[in-house]
């Protein structure tokens, strides 16, 4: 019979491991960030690279999924995998990329980059905030904690005024960031956050 004291250590390292797997995804996340200045500086180029890592990563997905893993590539992707990805087609990256890339191409620089520093710090930090510090967790949401809600909020406000400069707008921005990253979208977020705060950020600045 498990003792009491055994339980106890499995449950820490089990809350041990899933931290460093949400730190080294949301890493991936906070990268994205830089991804703003690299297209000020070569866009065509920055966005090829984007698209040509998205192929690539999607070939080596449906190659894992049939038991041919490509080097780097695959163990990257499982360190990342959550328990929900599990002998699944991991989608968090195509979104990642697909949400980058849609909020480029559709706003001015400067509202795409409120957008995908959203995506960046707000949904990323969010994440990592709600398993460090998640205590209260929102209903109807999938394990969405008010904690998280709170450091989306504070990342996407700070980042979004260190852009504009303004803070109503950095609050609209805030706002509508923290309701959003708090919906049950899955990866689907990934896409649909750095958009909409990227479009309603071109509506809002002068």
């Amino acid at each position: 019979m498990i003792s009491d004291e055994t339980s106890r250590e499995v449950i820490r390292k089990q809350y041990r491991n899933s931290i460093i797997k949400e730190l080294f995804r949301k890493s991936i996340h906070l990268c994205s960030a830089l991804v703003p200045a690299l297209l000020a500086a070569a866009y065509r180029p920055v966005f090829a690279l984007l698209f040509a890592a998205l192929i690539i990563y999607v070939v080596s997905e449906l190659l894992r999924m049939r038991g041919v893993e490509v080097p780097v590539i695959a163990r990257v992707t499982e360190i990342a995998a959550r328990k929900r990805d599990e002998n699944k087609f991991v989608l968090g990256p195509v979104t990642l990329v697909l949400g980058i890339m849609a909020t480029a191409f559709l706003w001015q620089p400067e509202a795409a980059c409120i957008g995908i520093y959203a995506l960046a710090f707000g949904d990323g930090l969010a994440s990592l905030g709600g398993k460090l510090f998640g205590r209260i967790r929102i209903p109807f949401t999938h394990g969405k904690t008010a904690a998280g809600s709170i450091i989306c909020f504070t990342a996407v406000f700070c980042s979004a005024f260190a852009v504009c400069g303004t803070a109503r707008t950095a609050l609209v921005l805030a706002c509508t960031a923290m309701v959003v990253e708090v919906l049950p979208l899955g990866d689907f977020d990934n896409i649909v956050i750095p958009v909409l705060i990227g479009g309603l950020a071109q509506l809002l600045l002068p």
